[in-house]
């Protein structure tokens, strides 16, 4: 089993920028792949970045590219996720997940969820 734990939400205004964090436990793996994913009431939780455990490989949701970086420190477990830029359109719940084997962009795919932090972006 693989605990996550998210932090580093809050409100800020647009053009701001935030640092979500994503603290594992339990039987971590640096061959884990990591995710980010956000949801807003009523929508499929949508996939905004993911990056693989040894490579370093990362991919990205069309809506965040050039503005969000994934990162991790498989020395700490952790996992990052910089927003730039950020807009109102970004407000959301964001969840940190884990999945055996290569980063995908399908929530399906992964197997071990935080409890979400709330992003709030203001006009």
């Amino acid at each position: 089993q693989v605990q996550l734990v998210e932090s580093g939400g809050g409100l800020v205004q647009a053009g701001g920028s935030l640092r979500l964090s994503c603290a594992a436990s339990g039987r971590t793996e640096s061959t884990y792949s990591m995710g980010w994913f956000r949801q807003i009431p009523g929508k499929e939780r949508q996939f905004v970045a993911g990056i693989s455990g040894l490579s370093g490989t990362t991919i990205y949701g069309h809506s965040v590219k050039g503005r969000f970086t994934i990162s991790r420190d498989n020395a700490k477990n952790t996992e990052y996720l910089q927003m730039n830029s950020l807009k109102p359109e970004d407000t959301a719940v964001y969840y940190c997940a884990a999945k055996y084997g290569a980063v995908r962009a399908l929530k399906v795919e992964y197997d071990y969820w935080g409890q979400g932090t709330q992003v709030t972006v203001s006009s």
